[in-house]
């Protein structure tokens, strides 16, 4: 069988020609202005560091502004409370996104909470979650919404299809399971000790594999014809599943790095 490659990174460069074009548009409006996203990062973390620089680099790419709000690995709850405060406040700020980890001491999901539900850009409030899975309003988070702009791009269908998301984290598996389930899919949301995986997963049309563990969904899994979405990344440049072992039984894969997520 022939798979079809899903590039996220071919796919990602076109939204960025797109954003551009946005936003200058927005720029030259009479009432025009310069969007600002604001980054948090929390303490010495060298992969966050990473994250946020390339956050602020692809605000360059499209003609916005970054602010990159650096914290030390000391703050309390209470302090970071107040610099989101502060950013909510700043109408010049259009979004907020808040570096995951922050330090143990850090009361994370009430920081996350506390970012106004208009500036949520990464969609990692509760209310952002809640309206986004009742299909309000809202900014879905990222690597989820990706992936359904990844499919929807390669003309891949879900109304009907049978999707299997394997991991539950709040900002990856829970939410691309309710985008896939308000998209029409039918969903079955698993995770690393679900039972009798291998079948479950047999059975779907679109797995996603969200878990966090290098190649944990086997190839002999998946079901002929099978679409795969890896939104892992682990050393050695593997993903959740194991493509080597699934590319010839698949329709279509998203490749480890340049598909989802990574």
């Amino acid at each position: 069988m022939t798979s079809k490659i899903l590039d996220g990174k071919a796919l990602a460069q076109q939204i960025e020609h797109e954003l551009t074009i946005r936003v200058e548009a927005i720029k030259q409006h009479p009432r025009g202005f310069i969007p600002i996203l604001a980054t948090i990062l929390v303490g010495d973390d060298p992969a966050s560091a990473t994250y946020v620089k390339m956050k602020g680099n692809a605000c360059a790419r499209v003609g916005m502004e970054s602010l990159k709000v650096v914290l030390p690995q000391s703050t309390t709850t209470a302090e970071l409370l107040a610099e989101i405060d502060r950013l909510n406040a700043n109408p010049r700020i259009q979004g907020i996104l808040l570096q995951h980890p922050v330090p143990a001491q850090i009361d994370e999901r009430q920081c996350f909470d506390r970012i106004s539900l208009a500036k949520d850009v990464d969609g990692v409030t509760v209310l952002g979650f809640g309206a986004m899975s009742m299909g309000l309003p809202a900014y879905g988070s990222a690597t989820p919404a990706g992936i359904m702009r990844l499919l929807t791009h390669y003309g891949i269908a879900i109304e009907g299809k049978h999707a299997v998301v394997v991991g539950r984290s709040p900002i990856l598996g829970k939410p691309v399971a309710m985008m896939l389930l308000n998209a029409n899919a039918t969903v079955t949301l698993c995770h690393s000790r679900t039972r009798d995986l291998p079948q479950l997963i047999g059975q779907a049309d679109i797995v996603v594999g969200a878990v966090g563990k290098p190649r944990f969904i086997k190839g002999d899994w998946i079901k002929p014809g099978a679409v795969l979405v890896d939104a892992g990344y682990h050393p050695g440049g593997v993903g959740d599943i194991d493509l080597v072992a699934a590319v010839d039984k698949c329709s279509a894969y998203t490749p480890v790095p340049g598909g989802g997520g990574q």
